[in-house]
């Protein structure tokens, strides 16, 4: 009964995301269309967040494998291991598509659960959250970009996006630590130019120190993030993170492609029940 619950609330949480959008687009250290970057609170699941992305990125299609591997050591030096992969695509007029299987961290067989998409329309100010496995969609609508409503997605100007709050680039979102660029216990090096999956990516390497004493612990601790940004795709390529608390996470576009998607992929198959959803501050048509 508990997972039955759990698993009808799913397009319900999605929609929701779907619907708020999130912050301003990535740049070099910032982090990707596809959510990479450990993920905030909220609706989520291992390997992308719900309702990615939230700006709109024209003129750069693109369809990959969003890998993302976990690795966690305990402390009689067994390993958790988790590792999953999401489809994205994203075609010229900034319509993004992501597909993943839900993952409840072992409460369940992975198997049993569906298999959601998310869809996001910012041309026709809708966002869709599909089950695959019994063929409903839960439908939220918005006012497009440019018609002053909040809900959609926000603007991008200049097309390079403010500096994103995520957590693993400065400043830090989480955890006990130096909140700005200018503090002494934070690192930023650049790592130069290189080519990832057949595209060009800067990288960005930044440390950062928690001192001795400052959460009870007994030495300093570092927290290493390297991510490696695409100007061409308008995405980031890979994201690697080192945290002696948390494990590592490595994130990164694999089976890359810059073909135009099909514009089929960015709606919902005529033979799903679909049920349309308020979006924030506002009732469903």
């Amino acid at each position: 009964m508990i997972l039955r619950k759990m698993l009808i609330g799913v397009p319900v949480l999605a929609a929701c995301a779907l619907a708020q959008g999130m912050g301003p687009g990535p740049g070099p250290g910032r982090r990707g269309d596809m959510g990479f970057g450990p993920p905030g609170p909220g609706a989520r699941f291992l390997g992308a967040e719900a309702g990615m992305p939230g700006r709109l990125v024209k003129n750069a299609p693109y369809s990959a494998d969003i890998v993302t591997e976990s690795t966690q050591t305990l402390a009689d030096g067994n390993h958790i291991r988790q590792s999953t992969t999401t489809k994205f695509y994203r075609d010229s007029e900034g319509r993004t598509r992501s597909e993943q299987s839900v993952n409840l961290n072992g409460l369940a067989g992975n198997r049993n659960l569906p298999h959601v998409v998310f869809i996001s329309d910012p041309v026709a100010g809708i966002n869709y959250a599909l089950n695959t496995q019994d063929h409903t969609a839960t439908k939220v609508s918005f006012t497009p970009r440019g018609r002053g409503n909040r809900g959609g997605p926000p603007p991008d100007p200049g097309g390079q996006g403010a500096q994103a709050q995520a957590q693993g680039g400065p400043p830090f979102r989480r955890g006990v630590g130096p909140r700005g660029p200018n503090s002494a216990n934070l690192k930023t090096e650049s790592l130069g130019r290189q080519t990832i999956e057949g595209v060009q990516a800067d990288g960005t390497r930044t440390t950062m120190t928690i001192p001795a004493g400052q959460m009870g612990n007994e030495l300093p601790i570092q927290i290493v993030t390297e991510s490696w940004y695409s100007a061409d795709l308008r995405a980031e390529v890979l994201y690697k993170r080192s945290d002696p608390r948390m494990g590592d996470t490595v994130r990164k576009l694999a089976n890359v492609s810059r073909s135009e998607p099909p514009r089929m992929l960015f709606e919902a198959p005529a033979d799903y029940k679909v049920t349309e959803r308020a979006s924030p501050g506002g009732a469903a048509k």
